[in-house]
């Protein structure tokens, strides 16, 4: 591999990890999202029947005790609707799927890139050309896409420092492969 190869290499390589990075968080953002949607609504059902119970309670000569609860989780209900209101969490995961999916294909397009790259049977110019086509298709995907959050990235991070989410062992991927195309066929 010459130098200029070696340095169009480095970029892909570079632009590659970012796209496997920003694929991760963004999944794991519509994971959190999903999280934080499903715990509200369960507050909400959880509060709405307590207030229920309470209102129920001033039926039956327990007045104070049942309407001063029945007040402050009516408050604390409030204050999840109006969060709530301008949140539509389960939208925004869906958005955050949304621009995991996009950024999928842009990830395993520089993937191929590197591949093709690594053959060598296509000149630097169609190398640049494909290379500048999915900075492109990157940039869309960009653009549409929700914001993520340093909590996402540090899970990301972990899955795929730690946990090796991305990687698998030639075990691995035999075992899904028919016995022609496994590397170590018995």
């Amino acid at each position: 591999m010459n130098r200029e190869e070696q340095m169009l290499e480095g970029q892909i390589r570079e632009c590659y990890g970012r796209v496997v990075y920003s694929h991760k968080t963004h999944e794991r953002c519509a994971d959190i999202m999903l999280t934080k949607n499903g715990r509200i609504k369960l507050a909400q059902i959880v509060l709405s029947a307590f207030i229920t119970g309470g209102v129920i309670s001033t039926f039956f000569d327990s007045g104070v005790w049942g309407s001063g609860i029945s007040v402050v989780l009516s408050s604390m209900l409030l204050a999840i609707n109006a969060y709530t209101k301008d949140y539509d969490l389960g939208e925004i995961a869906q958005k955050h799927r949304h621009a995991g999916a996009e950024l999928w294909i842009v990830r395993e397009k520089y993937l191929s890139l590197l591949t093709d790259l690594r053959i060598g049977d296509l000149s630097l110019t169609v190398l640049r050309t494909r290379r500048d086509e999915i900075m492109e298709e990157l940039h869309s995907a960009y653009q549409g896409s929700p914001s993520t959050n340093s909590t996402a990235y540090r899970e990301a991070q972990k899955a795929l420092k730690e946990l090796e989410d991305m990687t698998f062992s030639d075990e691995e991927i035999d075992a899904f492969l028919p016995r022609e195309l496994k590397r170590n066929n018995p």
